[in-house]
């Protein structure tokens, strides 16, 4: 822990324990707490007349612009875990103060960690759903990957390292070949062989409906907190 507050205080950082330094230091301030924390800081926000940057999940921009003085300007933003390793996907909408200058601020900013596009505040629910809860049913099929691997006789830890490079791989194949999943999936099916007989398994046990109903009960998740944001 010592060795972790030398290193912050040579980027210049300080830890506090209140949110008056923090609110008062720089002119972007990035709202980053769980929801239900998100009642507890908004009085202290009632002076704040700078950029605000939400990634509270599930509150809406205008409780946000609710509580804070007429005209700030207001950007929701939705990250996810992989900007840790720059590889991030996050999107962002605008509250209705919140100019090209901001939104450029806000892109800037989390382009540095993966890609970053606008939306309307209609579709933060769904990309959270996607996007930001996406990495953890992607790491539970790394885990199944893996799983398979080590039933078939690999040693775990080849199997592991195999499993995410694949995912890696898959999934920089489409980004960067714009080619559409289904025709990369047709290409690496062989007739009759070992991985139609697969696909033709995963079909049986609908893995593409569990995935579809996850994002969909996500989806549905968000909404529901975004409803209880708006009625406190």
């Amino acid at each position: 822990m010592r060795g972790n507050n030398s290193l912050i205080r040579g980027m210049g950082s300080e830890t506090v324990y209140s949110s008056g330094p923090v609110i008062d230091h720089g002119d972007v301030l990035i709202l980053s707490v769980k929801p239900q924390v998100v009642p507890m800081i908004l009085p202290d926000l009632k002076n704040y007349n700078k950029l605000l940057l939400s990634i509270a999940m599930g509150v809406p921009i205008s409780v946000l612009e609710k509580a804070l003085p007429g005209g700030t300007p207001v950007i929701r933003v939705m990250p996810n875990t992989p900007a840790l390793v720059g590889c991030g996907a996050t999107v962002y909408a605008r509250g209705k103060h919140a100019g090209d200058k901001e939104a450029e601020i806000a892109e800037k900013l989390f382009s540095s960690v993966g890609v970053c596009e606008e939306v309307t505040e209609n579709l933060i629910d769904p990309v959270t759903a996607l996007a930001g809860s996406g990495p953890a049913y992607v790491y539970m099929m790394i885990e199944a990957l893996a799983d398979g691997g080590v039933k078939m006789g690999l040693m775990r830890p080849i199997a592991y390292k195999l499993a995410a490079q694949t995912v890696l791989g898959a999934g920089t194949m489409v980004r960067d070949t714009n080619t559409h999943p289904g025709q990369l999936k047709d290409d690496v099916a062989s007739p009759a062989g070992s991985t139609i007989t697969a696909i033709h398994y995963l079909e049986q046990h609908g893995l593409r409906s569990a995935v579809i109903g996850a994002v969909e009960a996500a989806t549905k998740r968000c909404r529901e907190v975004s409803s209880l944001s708006d009625k406190n």
